[in-house]
């Protein structure tokens, strides 16, 4: 199977933007997915989007994991009906070094001509004065279109500073610098960061004159209508230090039969025919 295949019986496609298929069977593409450093490790919610990544790297594309080291100290609106509390930027390092360790368990660093590649977009952007920022960047977007996203509509009453309002921008800036100096033509990511994506891609578009992609997987619902990732102890994260192996052991085992059918295709890298076959 190609990739889009395989994430579609998978059941792991939300959105996704006509002619991907075309541009991945074209050639070896380099697609990237951003993590904000807001803990020092990640959970099982963003396993999904991990699983994304080793889906597409052993489809013969290029994975990039983009570590929000400059977003992180934004703030995205998406999903949230408040202000997320500022990091510092001392936590935001320490953060980076955790999730690097983890994303290292799953994708393949070494020297394969499609090796995985991790990047922190505090790097481009910690010296863009922000006078230059809006004239080259902001001029590009109208605030028509920011305020149509659903992270924005969704705060209009209950407050959306600034900071937040901006987070879309930043975020698209990053899909446009990744397009100019790596090729970079495919962003994936939550359904939630479907609007930041097309804000990308928008960039591209207008500034560069190019062609880019954006694909978003479904957020995972359990039949019981509880948070998927969540117990009466918070996350469950992938750092055996702040969830015991035992515990995260149990949280699969307690899932219902329903959702372990789900969670089978999603979590683990079974074929269709050994899937179909349980």
């Amino acid at each position: 199977m190609n990739f889009i295949e395989e994430m579609r019986w998978r059941g792991m496609i939300h959105d996704i933007m006509p002619g991907i298929g075309e541009q991945l069977k074209k050639e070896m593409t380099t697609g990237y997915i951003g993590f904000d450093p807001t803990s020092d490790s990640l959970h099982i919610g963003n396993l999904v989007q991990i699983m994304i990544l080793v889906h597409f790297q052993q489809a013969g594309h290029k994975p990039v994991a983009l570590i929000g080291g400059a977003t992180g100290l934004v703030g995205d609106p998406s999903g949230k009906t408040k202000e997320r509390n500022l990091i510092t930027r001392n936590e935001v390092s320490k953060n980076i070094q955790g999730i690097k360790k983890q994303l290292e368990k799953f994708l393949d660093f070494t020297g394969s001509k499609n090796k995985a590649e991790l990047v922190n977009n505090y790097d481009w952007l910690k010296e863009y004065y922000f006078l230059d920022f809006i004239r080259d960047i902001g001029k590009h977007i109208t605030i028509n279109y920011m305020l149509a996203k659903d992270s924005v509509q969704s705060r209009l009453e209950s407050g959306l500073s600034f900071t937040e309002f901006s987070y879309q921008i930043v975020q698209g800036y990053d899909f446009l610098y990744l397009y100019k100096t790596k090729n970079c033509k495919l962003q994936l990511g939550g359904s939630d960061q479907w609007g930041n994506i097309l804000t990308g891609t928008e960039l591209i578009r207008r500034i560069e004159g190019g062609e880019a992609f954006a694909m978003t997987t479904p957020l995972i619902i359990k039949t019981d209508g509880t948070k998927f990732g969540k117990t009466e102890q918070g996350n469950v994260w992938l750092d055996a230090n702040k969830t015991s192996p035992y515990k995260f052991y149990q949280y699969w085992l307690n899932s219902s039969d329903e959702d372990a059918k789900n969670y089978i295709r999603i979590f683990t890298m079974f074929s269709k025919d050994e899937i179909e076959s349980m």
